[in-house]
Order: C-alpha cells, then sequence, then structure tokens
C-alpha cells in the first residue's frame, strides 16, 4: 500500500503549504527544510491534527482526510515522547494496548517484548525519570510499535539528543519499523540526519517537493536549498 498526498494544500493563520507525496509500504522519507517551513505541519495533517484547505490524503485505496486522528493508520512520537512520570517503563509502554490501571499479563509480557526489540530488556520495572534522554526515546519507540499503526511520523523526538545518539535512534527506528513494515515518515533540520532515508522531501518556501533520492538532493542542493545548507 502506497500514502499518497495529492495536490495538498494546508492553510492556518496567513501560513499556506503545498503538498504531493506517494510513498510505498516500509519507505524511510526525510523532510528537509528549515525552521518553520512546514514540516511538522504536514505530519499533523496526515495524523489528522491539522485540517486540509484542499487535495486529499490516502492510504492505498482509501481516502482518510475525513477520519478523526484516532480511526487514523497512523502513529506519531513527538519531541518530549510524552512518557507519564508516575507510571513505570513497561506501563508507559503497555499504554498502546490499553488504558486499564493494571494490564494484563499478556499485555505485560507484549510491553517487555517491545522493550527488548529496542535495546531495553528489563527495564520496564524502572521510572521514566531514572532514564537517560535515550532511553527515554527507545521507550517511547517500543510504545509506537505496539500501537501496530502501518504509517509512522517522527516529529523530531530525538531532537535533545547529541548528534550520536540522535542517528543511532533513527538507524533503530529504521531497523525495529522498516522491519516490521511500517512507513515511516520523519522530520530533520540535518543534512546527515536526512541522509539515513531511503528518499528525501524539501520543505521550503510553501512547498513540499516530492521524494527525490538522498544523493540528487544533498550532492546537488538547487535554489533556496543550496542556502539554507550553506553550499
Amino acid at each position: 500500500m502506497a500514502l499518497e498526498l495529492e495536490h495538498v494544500n494546508i492553510a492556518l493563520d496567513g501560513f499556506e503549504l503545498c503538498a504531493d507525496l506517494k510513498v510505498g509500504t516500509g519507505g524511510f522519507i526525510a523532510l528537509l527544510g528549515p525552521s518553520g517551513a512546514g514540516k511538522s505541519t504536514v505530519l499533523n495533517a496526515v495524523a489528522g491534527f491539522v485540517p486540509l484547505a484542499s487535495g486529499a490524503i490516502r492510504w492505498g485505496d482509501a481516502r482518510i482526510d475525513h477520519l478523526p486522528p484516532g480511526d487514523r493508520p497512523v502513529a506519531t512520537l513527538f519531541q518530549d515522547n510524552n512518557l507519564f512520570p508516575h507510571l513505570n517503563v513497561a506501563r508507559n509502554v503497555a499504554l498502546a494496548l490499553t488504558t486499564r490501571a493494571r494490564p494484563s499479563k499478556d499485555d505485560t509480557r507484549r510491553a517487555e517484548e517491545a522493550l527488548s526489540r529496542v535495546g531495553l530488556s528489563g527495564m520496564g520495572a524502572r521510572m521514566p525519570g531514572t532514564l537517560s534522554g535515550g532511553q527515554q526515546s527507545r521507550a517511547a519507540l517500543a510504545r509506537v510499535l505496539l500501537q501496530n499503526k502501518p504509517l509512522v511520523m517522527l516529529d523530531e523526538p530525538f531532537s535533545a539528543l547529541g548528534p550520536g545518539q540522535r542517528q543511532e535512534m533513527l538507524a533503530l527506528c529504521r531497523e525495529v519499523l522498516g522491519g516490521a513494515g511500517r512507513t515511516v515518515l520523519f522530520v530533520s533540520h540535518d543534512p546527515v540526519d536526512a541522509a539515513q532515508a531511503d528518499a528525501i522531501c524539501v520543505v521550503i518556501d510553501g512547498t513540499m517537493s516530492p521524494p527525490r533520492p538522498v544523493t540528487d538532493v544533498l550532492d546537488a542542493p538547487s535554489g533556496p536549498l543550496r542556502a539554507y545548507l550553506g553550499k
């Protein structure tokens, strides 16, 4: 199945953005551009938090732009990771499965398995505040895995990490989400991070370009992108 943004126009408080996109299952796509260009706005439109002025968003043959956020096949990982400080790590991850105060044994088992997949085996009983920033990001990623949504939006969830940890987390996302067949769009200001993508959509001057090969975008940037990258 493919995610498609067809002649999408977003208009918010004087800001306008046009976007066209088509990416197949398992794609790992970077949205690259300066702050304020509209990268997060595109993700929020796909997730259902921002309305469209015109155009359509499709997943496979079905339009999803009319659906409320909870009914869309989309999971979003935000900048603050959204971990509840009063719940242990396993309980935070299990929220993807249940909102009950006490998860079932099966839900807890699945949460622990997800934690193991992101390198946090045995840490389910820890409280979020005792984890490093990178470990908190891994816990949030484990919850996204359990949400079992085919589309994942990464809205700079690793921006507080150093360059090495950030690249490590993007590589982990590619491994665990791509390995599970998820299609991922991630926001980036950094060409080094964007280089980990399958393709790059440039978001600049009110337009999001269709996905282009990484080398085409980064090795020979044109116009405003060249100025932004300082080349």
